[in-house]
């Protein structure tokens, strides 16, 4: 199910002056501050918000863009060169935010867990352990890889199995690389009418590069990140109210019960 922009979380909020003061606790010398598993930002007494953590799985074909996305939402250094992942790599970004409904300001602790696909393939226990307790899905593609899009309902039935309530996300990578797309915006909105799952859309490593030199939060990358961050944010908080009986539960939506 896809949560309306905007309907949980304020937008812009961190352009405010309660908002900069919580950005200032993920930034250090107008850079993304790097956290470890058992650190968190030091807030001010008076501006203290209370923590969400919430565990991220992120999911698609080797070469679409996996790590290169996590090491953009963290503010890392995006590599140039792709190298398959390793087995298990986790990455700690907290997002502060600010609720529409409560007024309430909260910061969100995403540990997201990328694997290469080769691990996966080779190691059953991988799978299992990135499902494991885990609150989201993002099932990526890349614009520029028409087989990763075409693959995307037989991953989503592959990864989710039998994991239950699921945050599920689509993210398409490397989309400002127009000349080399093979999937359209008819694609992803054809996809969308059958799947109902919200889309997300995320530039290349060289294109968030460029871009960065022109744009005043060059050193931050906040701009780009912001949308996705906001986005995955707003749909695990909304999981998390009808998951406590807060608002009512969603009918059952294609992904559950398979497209029409």
């Amino acid at each position: 199910m896809s949560v309306p922009p905007g309907s949980v979380i304020v937008p812009d909020w961190l352009k405010s002056p309660e908002g900069k003061e919580h950005l200032a606790a993920i930034l250090r010398k107008n850079k993304r501050k790097v956290f470890g598993l058992i650190e968190r930002p030091v807030l001010p007494p008076q501006v203290a918000s209370d923590t969400a953590s919430y565990k991220v799985f992120v999911s698609g074909k080797s070469g679409v863009g996996k790590t290169a996305l996590v090491a953009k939402l963290a503010g890392l250094e995006v590599p140039s060169t792709h190298h398959e992942t390793i087995g298990i790599q986790t990455t700690v970004v907290y997002w502060p935010a600010k609720l529409r409904e409560s007024g309430r300001a909260v910061i969100f602790r995403l540990q997201f867990w990328d694997c290469g696909e080769a691990a996966l393939r080779k190691f059953d226990h991988i799978l299992p352990a990135c499902r494991e307790k885990a609150d989201a899905i993002l099932f990526l593609f890349s614009f520029t890889d028409r087989s990763s899009f075409d693959d995307l309902p037989a991953q989503i039935s592959r990864v989710v199995g039998d994991a239950g309530s699921l945050v599920r996300i689509v993210v398409g990578t490397k989309f400002d690389q127009f000349m080399h797309a093979d999937v359209t915006e008819r694609d992803v909105a054809e996809f969308q009418r059958t799947w109902h799952l919200p889309v997300f859309r995320a530039q290349s490593a060289a294109g968030s590069r460029q871009a960065g030199r022109r744009t005043p939060d060059a050193g931050t990358g906040l701009r780009e990140v912001a949308p996705l961050l906001n986005g995955l944010a707003e749909h695990l908080w909304h999981q998390d109210q009808v998951a406590a009986g807060l608002i009512p539960a969603p009918l059952p939506s294609p992904e559950e019960t398979g497209p029409c």
